[in-house]
């Protein structure tokens, strides 16, 4: 069992950066970093698997850069240039079996809580 603990989420106009980072107890293969806005569907934002191959939704690619730190068993996402559609809940996942970098929801076993992140205009 992998037990995930999000943190950095806040509010920040457009154009800002913020840091979120995932607190991971036990191994897991690939991590990701997902949202879901009010009234719409959880969506991949970034992945990272195993091997640090990383995979972007098109819509943060450029903008957002997802890492991971193996020693400390840690997932950031660094978000620039923030929009006001990126406001959303954002979730860490891990995997308990191996698979190439994916941001679907369904290849992935264990979830945060979430952390909010708000772009205002």
């Amino acid at each position: 069992q992998v037990q995930l603990v999000e943190s950095g989420g806040g509010s920040v106009q457009s154009g800002g950066s913020l840091k979120i980072s995932c607190a991971a107890s036990g191994y897991s293969y690939g991590m990701g970093w997902f949202r879901q806005a009010p009234g719409k569907e959880r969506e991949g934002v970034a992945a990272i698997d195993s091997g640090g191959t990383t995979t972007y939704a098109v819509s943060v690619k450029g903008r957002f850069t997802i890492s991971r730190d193996v020693t400390k068993n840690i997932l950031y996402l660094q978000m620039n240039s923030l929009k006001p559609e990126d406001t959303a809940m954002y979730y860490c996942a891990a995997q308990r079996r191996w698979t190439l970098s994916t941001l679907f929801v369904s290849d992935y076993d264990y979830w945060g809580q979430g952390t909010q992140v708000t772009v205002s205009s």
